[in-house]
């Protein structure tokens, strides 16, 4: 099989696979997916609450319920309390949270579920979609990444599932930060600055107790997490401060320039454009993003 890069797609597959531009008063239509009721908040949850303060709509789609995800709990009883704590989070940072009825660490990469991420994004009718890329230590992770990129051509294909109609334009899809290296390191291509709502990023965080709080200390007994609600944030907040490299500080600089790039600590989140979805260019960036500084 023959691996196009970007520039090949850009420019040698015609403007069907090119990003549209579309009026800034337009408000945007955003869907993310991750493997597990949490992931999403982890991975894009600083974003997310930069979007739905403009005026944007954001949903969040937990491809598992998350019942196998506690040391002690499990089952229907987990699983109704993780679509709680789901709701609690979509709640405190104004997103819209969707879970799915499969069974945690039981997601395949079947038809089946590639229709259901095919019809979540359709009937959201999104601009931007986001996940996992499929390579990570966990299987739900793994194919969640698997199924929205098999999804990102088959959204505008009339013919597949009829009776969701086809969205209009391809999505650009992007994928979330990660530290694994093989096949691929992660390319930060977009970096966003989220120091500005990052206590809003803890507070979401913060809504899923069961995770946050009760597995650390149930899987890793010399964690101690404070009993404290007000020192436990804190606690999340120093524990979850993301650890940029080089690469990440390079991409702030250019988006941000020099002098946010070198904060210390630099609260961000990350994404890497996918190859199968529309290809933006930088005014694209910028109408899916408009949270960064313009430039020139």
């Amino acid at each position: 099989m023959v691996r196009m890069n970007r520039r090949s797609l850009l420019f040698g597959m015609g403007a069907a696979l090119v990003a549209p531009a579309f009026s800034q008063d337009r408000k945007l239509r955003i869907i993310a997916f991750g493997a597990h009721p949490d992931d999403c908040d982890i991975r894009v949850g600083g974003t997310a609450a930069m979007w739905s303060q403009m005026g944007h709509a954001v949903k969040f789609v937990a491809c598992t319920n998350g019942d196998a995800g506690h040391p002690v709990m499990g089952g229907a009883p987990l699983a109704r309390r993780r679509r709680a704590e789901a709701t609690e989070a979509g709640r405190r940072i104004g997103v819209t949270y969707d879970i799915l009825d499969i069974h945690d660490g039981e997601l395949m990469p079947t038809l089946e579920n590639r229709n259901l991420i095919i019809q979540k994004i359709r009937e959201w009718n999104a601009d931007l979609v986001l996940s996992s890329r499929p390579n990570d230590y966990h299987p739900d992770h793994r194919y969640t990444g698997v199924l929205v990129q098999d999804a990102a051509y088959m959204v505008v294909v009339p013919a597949v599932l009829p009776n969701t109609p086809p969205i209009k334009r391809n999505p650009v899809f992007l994928y979330y930060e990660d530290r694994f290296q093989k096949p691929t390191p992660f390319k930060p291509d977009i970096v966003v600055d989220i120091s500005s709502v990052w206590d809003k990023k803890v507070d979401d965080m913060d809504a899923h107790e069961s995770q946050f709080y009760e597995f650390q200390t149930n899987v890793n007994a010399s964690v101690e997490v404070p009993t404290d609600k007000a020192e436990r944030k804190k606690w999340l907040s120093k524990r979850r401060t993301p650890q940029p490299n080089e690469a990440i500080r390079a991409t702030m600089s250019k988006w941000y320039g020099p002098t946010v790039a070198a904060k210390n600590p630099l609260y961000y989140e990350a994404f890497e454009i996918c190859e199968y979805g529309a290809q933006p260019d930088a005014a694209r960036i910028h109408e899916l993003f408009p949270m960064l500084p313009k430039q020139g």
